[in-house]
């Protein structure tokens, strides 16, 4: 574990002086002003790109151009860099859509231009954008309290404009829709599909007013008794290893799970971890393989099972909502531990997953491109608005994840009384 993580952390964070450099040839020499800036950005994107552990301090200055020891004159140590990045992300987010609401226009326009406030930030941050979403488990309480407090902030800044359009609904229908809608926009930062900048930002539009104007199922009342248990174990050990091994990757990260706690879960002890897999890497990677098997067969059983392509679709959402909201780790450990796989394991294991997408984005209509940003985005609903419900399981919740889900897929035909707003015309590049 990484000492001296919160308040001093955050004090190295915040902004400071550094001593002018100088060289030979032309005496003092002026530092950029936004050097703390640059080098939180870089930190950001290989943060996200290969997880928080992987990378050093030195990797990250060399790509600023300075030495390690300079980017200690900025920030104390790794971890108030990662303070530093995620907060000041959430900070960004929250003001792109400060800066976007109008409070004084009608609801359409001015829900419109916070999507789009919030998706041109968005796409901007692309790289490292999803750095909270996976790597906020390696914060410690009191920071990572400390910036869900921006988010929370943004989330009610987007209910507060969404509510118009709803006067009578209940408020958790409409944070449902405000987790939704920001789930949709940030699921751009979880895969690299291109699109034009212009024909994105109007994508995301519209599968943001699809969510908006969804109809949404009752929520579930309050839970009476004791919960219902069911399901029985499995006797296999291996199996156990896998399921207990998912569950403490989501919990505290790939590198601060041991085998030894791995083994202990699943009632056995580290060495009789060895006789099932070679090292905690293989363990990782058949964990992986074995979720993304699970994602093809429920593929194949729902195409033999549907009556048209966008039968097939919903039904495909609806065996992936149940599958995650059983195993609700598995997404986090999937986005925020694949860099720790072997380069052979990541490019099998990106294949497959590759083609379950495909498969999904094959039966939507119109635009193949645009077919995958929604796959992508109706993905990210099970994991943001499931984790939003606690994963709670009922047949309610699963209903009501799965009619976000539809309308990403699938979209709502809009009402004569509240049409889409139009997009924009243009071209732009990605």
């Amino acid at each position: 574990m990484v000492a001296d993580r919160s308040e001093a952390a955050l004090a190295s964070a915040r902004p400071d002086s550094e001593p002018a450099a100088t060289t030979a040839e032309s005496g003092p020499r002026r530092r950029p002003k936004n050097r703390k800036a640059q080098i939180a950005r870089v930190a950001a994107r290989a943060f996200s790109e290969r997880g928080y552990h992987p990378v050093g301090v030195d990797e990250i200055a060399a790509e600023v151009g300075i030495s390690g020891p300079a980017l200690y004159r900025h920030f104390r140590n790794k971890y108030a860099l990662l303070v530093a990045t995620a907060e000041m992300g959430a900070q960004q987010l929250l003001d792109a859509a400060k800066a976007a609401d109008n409070p004084e226009l009608e609801p359409e326009p001015r829900l419109t231009a916070m999507i789009r406030g919030i998706a041109e930030y968005t796409i901007d941050v692309r790289r490292e954008g999803g750095l909270y979403r996976w790597e906020r488990r390696y914060l410690e309480r009191a920071d990572r309290d400390r910036i869900r407090v921006i988010y929370t902030e943004l989330h009610d800044t987007l209910a507060a404009a969404i509510e118009p359009l709803y006067p009578d609904a209940d408020p958790v229908d409409i944070q449902l829709r405000s987790a939704a809608v920001l789930s949709a926009i940030g699921s751009i930062t979880a895969h690299r599909t291109a699109l034009s900048t212009t024909r994105l930002i109007n994508l995301i539009i519209e599968i943001c007013w699809d969510i908006l104007r969804c109809e949404l199922p009752p929520a579930p009342g309050p839970v009476t008794g004791d919960p219902i248990v069911r399901g029985l174990p499995v006797i296999s050990k291996r199996e156990q290893l896998l399921t207990e091994a998912i569950r403490i990757f989501g919990r505290q990260g790939y590198h601060e799970a041991s085998i030894e706690e791995i083994g202990a879960a699943a009632g056995i002890n580290a060495s009789s971890v060895y006789r099932y897999f070679a090292s905690k890497a293989d363990l990782l990677a058949a964990a992986l393989h074995r979720t993304a098997e699970r994602v093809a067969i429920a593929n194949n059983e729902a195409l033999a099972e549907a009556t048209s392509r966008a039968d097939a679709a919903v039904r495909i959402a609806d065996r992936f909502a149940r599958m995650t909201f059983a195993m609700p780790e598995i997404l986090p450990v999937y986005f925020a531990e694949f860099p720790n796989l072997p380069a052979s394991e990541q490019h099998r294991l990106r294949s497959v997953q590759r083609q379950n997408v495909l498969e999904w984005a094959n039966l939507l209509d119109g635009d193949q491109i645009e077919a995958r940003f929604r796959v992508h985005a109706a993905i990210a609903q099970v994991a943001d608005v499931g984790r939003r419900i606690r994963f709670d399981g009922r047949p309610e919740n699963l209903a009501r994840v799965g009619a976000v889900m539809r309308a990403v897929l699938l979209g709502v035909p809009a009402a004569a009384s509240n049409p889409v707003p139009q997009a924009e015309q243009g071209t732009g590049d990605a």
